[in-house]
């Protein structure tokens, strides 16, 4: 799949001049911060009504992760048959501090990345009607804000 090489900053305007779609109005949608799944995987952000383009994921840490291995990965679940694919490859979030940011390159291989500062460019990537999970391979403590950018491809098609 092409990129559309689409970052955050491009996204300011508000509206894309994207090939064979005309100016397309970006969305975002902020998850408040919540606990981090307990050996499992909960659902972060819902798409319905149609596909949409993600051009950016973003995760922040509010309260410290505990100090404990912690394989941790984005999944996309879809509502229509067929199995779930992760996102991104797994990231040890062990012991991670309040401001460390989570991200993803679009690229299903690559794990997930963290740091202080993160880049934006990310091959985008198109997801039909499902959710994005995110799974952890512990029990850890900390908290997490999550942040999503997309562009919805087909009319009605949103996130929350």
């Amino acid at each position: 799949m092409p990129t559309l090489g689409i970052s955050l900053r491009a996204l300011g305007t508000g509206a894309l001049d994207l090939p064979d779609a005309g100016d397309t109005a970006w969305q975002t949608v902020a998850r408040a911060t919540t606990t981090l799944p307990q050996t499992g995987t909960d659902s972060l952000f819902t798409i319905t009504v149609g596909r949409i383009l993600l051009v950016g994921l973003i995760g922040e840490v509010t309260t410290v992760v505990q100090t404990q291995a912690n394989n941790t990965k984005l999944t996309f679940n879809p509502t229509a048959t067929g199995a779930s694919t992760d996102i991104c490859a797994n990231l040890n979030i062990t012991g991670d501090a309040v401001g460390t940011l989570y991200s993803i390159t679009g690229t299903i291989a690559d794990a997930m990345q963290e740091g202080m500062l993160m880049t934006t460019d990310m091959t985008n990537l198109i997801l039909s009607e499902g959710t994005i999970d995110l799974t952890c391979a512990a029990s850890n403590t900390g908290d997490v804000k999550w942040d999503m950018f997309y562009i919805p491809l087909d009319t009605g098609a949103t996130v929350a």
